[in-house]
């Protein structure tokens, strides 16, 4: 039995980090093709206006708050989140826990090269590690039929796909049965950051829940994405006793 609680209107698992962890290890082990959504604010506020993802959301076997505005927007809620679970941090306690054991995962997404480039270096960091196949995210509806055939014939235990929100939701959706991977994460561009393409923010802005506030520092352009964070907390505070 889940323990869950909803942020306007997507139902979250009331988990912290270790046991998130261990959920996500158990969910690979099961006989059935499961997914890990990792939905921040600006997910849900997308969910709230499109129907499918939020069908999606609300389907998948493990929900995690990929977002401090989500820890605080659940304090409205009777349940309330112990903690951020970010997707990428979550990613990474999982390979720790996979290296030296037989199983096997897989890259898809990002950039051409940077699932490739992302997958030697995490291999180096944790060696022991098997990652079986890697693929960009570009590709068009023919190549599309020719990399899930890929992926089924390797049926990794545990499929990465990095093709942003909400292209990687309904992608994993759509397929994951026919892949038949034990488990699937959408993980955003979290290949950039494990390729070094991208830096992720200091310990201590994650600490305070600033990451949002680092990003923004580095990219000025990603300010019209930033602005749905004001109208998350808006919405929250609106619907607050209605949560």
């Amino acid at each position: 039995m889940r323990n869950l609680t909803k942020v306007l209107g997507v139902a979250y698992d009331v988990l912290t980090m270790d046991e998130a962890v261990k959920k996500a290890i158990e969910l690979m082990d099961q006989e059935k093709n499961n997914m890990v959504c990792t939905p921040n604010p600006e997910i849900v506020m997308a969910a709230r206006k499109d129907d499918e993802l939020m069908k999606i959301l609300n389907l998948s076997d493990m929900v995690i708050a990929d977002g401090i505005g989500v820890v605080w927007a659940s304090k409205y809620t009777k349940k309330r989140l112990p903690e951020r679970v970010a997707g990428y941090d979550l990613t990474q306690r999982l390979f720790n826990e996979l290296k030296d054991t037989h199983k096997t995962i897989f890259f898809f997404g990002g950039a051409p090269g940077v699932a490739k480039e992302a997958a030697e270096k995490m291999m180096k960091k944790y060696p022991g590690l098997n990652i079986v196949g890697t693929r960009n995210g570009y590709f068009s509806k023919e190549e599309e039929v020719k990399i899930v055939s890929d992926i089924k014939a390797l049926k990794p235990d545990l499929l990465l796909v990095g093709l942003g929100a909400p292209k990687q939701e309904k992608w994993i959706y759509k397929y994951k049965d026919e892949i038949g991977a034990g488990l699937s994460i959408g993980v955003g561009g979290s290949f950039d950051v494990m390729a070094d393409k991208v830096k992720r923010a200091p310990d201590i802005f994650c600490k305070l829940g600033l990451e949002w506030f680092y990003r923004l520092i580095k990219q000025p352009t990603r300010i019209k994405r930033m602005m749905q964070l004001p109208k998350f907390a808006l919405t929250v505070l609106k619907n607050k006793n209605r949560m």
